[in-house]
């Protein structure tokens, strides 16, 4: 963390809906921590060697999703490192249980207004096609703000800088204590 904290012992696994800065705010957490960084949607892509619109539009969600428990099971085992998941990946009643059994699990939480704003910079979000960004937002938010809320830590994603919002991990992740 700072110079007066040291790294986590687990990986760190950033959830929360698309848009809420798990890639962006993923990378500086990682440098800041001084830990590799991965995001599991490039992950999951590598494996299927096909994007994920395309696993989507192929395959279907159910899919996907077992694609990215067993992409998320391998990128937990090993040294720590920081992990940016899918908006959908903590939803998944297993591939929650293997997180918070196995991770620290930060939930950055972000209004849908702020989310949806950011997620209409690029059309590549394949829950959204065809889709008004605010409203299907709000749903998904209040659809899956019950799984996300099971987080260990619960971080704000605001707009502004993102460094902010990776102080505000460094300081939970400093406060906090195992079960």
């Amino acid at each position: 963390m700072d110079q007066t904290h040291a790294a986590p012992d687990r990986s760190i696994v950033l959830v929360g809906l698309m848009g809420a800065g798990k890639t962006t705010v993923g990378r500086r957490l990682a440098k800041r921590l001084d830990l590799p960084f991965v995001d599991s949607d490039e992950e999951i892509e590598k494996a299927a060697d096909q994007t994920i619109p395309e696993i989507f539009e192929r395959f279907g969600e159910a899919s996907f999703r077992d694609g990215e428990r067993r992409v998320m099971r391998r990128l937990i085992d090993g040294s720590p490192k920081v992990i940016a998941t899918g908006g959908g990946a903590f939803v998944d009643p297993e591939t929650r249980a293997l997180i918070l059994d196995y991770c620290i699990a930060v939930w950055l939480q972000a209004e849908p207004e702020t989310l949806a704003a950011r997620v209409t910079r690029r059309n590549d979000r394949p829950l959204l096609k065809g889709k008004d960004a605010l409203a299907t937002l709000r749903d998904l938010s209040e659809a899956r703000d019950v799984y996300y809320a099971q987080a260990h830590l619960h971080v704000p994603s605001r707009s502004g800088p993102h460094d902010r919002t990776v102080q505000r991990i460094v300081r939970a992740l400093a406060e906090w204590r195992p079960a």
